[in-house]
């Protein structure tokens, strides 16, 4: 044996193995059928309510489009609101349109951090994804805003 594995591995045998009837000085059929003390009260059984699918609201989301780059958002999710009108946006343009207007030095990236918020954040060993400092913290959503393109979708989202 390798060593590897758990417990389960220590007492096995190689040859002549008994399954359970035979470990125990039982015939083979049984305990096939179970004691009835042992047996399920099957006259206090009662029906489970049959599980139905969620209706989809009625009215069908048409597909916003992006007021900076003009494409169609085809994953609402993923979209962020536009700072100044509120209408969504690209996560990428985001992204992109941060990365413009910030000066990036070496070994900076824009990251989204959570919350509406994305940062300017500076690896200090590039290879290494862990040792990083967050240099500056756009507030890029208002973070206890409700947008009004939001809520057809979280319909969708929200069924079960």
């Amino acid at each position: 044996m390798s060593g590897r594995g758990g417990s389960n591995r220590k007492n096995r045998h190689r040859f002549g193995r008994r399954d359970e009837s035979q470990k125990h000085g039982r015939k083979s059929n049984e305990g096939i059928f179970p004691e009835p003390k042992f047996e399920k009260n099957r006259d206090n059984t009662h029906e489970r309510p049959r599980w139905t699918a969620p209706v989809p609201p009625a009215n069908p989301v048409t597909t916003p489009s992006c007021p900076w780059c003009g494409k169609p958002i085809k994953d609402v999710s993923t979209a962020i609101s536009d700072k100044t009108s509120g209408l969504p946006v690209h996560f990428d343009c985001v992204l992109t349109r941060i990365t413009e207007m910030e000066k990036l030095d070496k070994n900076d990236s824009v990251c989204y951090i959570g919350g509406g918020r994305f940062g300017i954040v500076h690896y200090n060993n590039p290879p290494n994804m862990k040792d990083f400092s967050i240099k500056k913290i756009l507030e890029w959503e208002i973070k206890d805003k409700q947008y009004e393109w939001r809520k057809p979708f979280s319909d969708y989202f929200s069924l079960t």
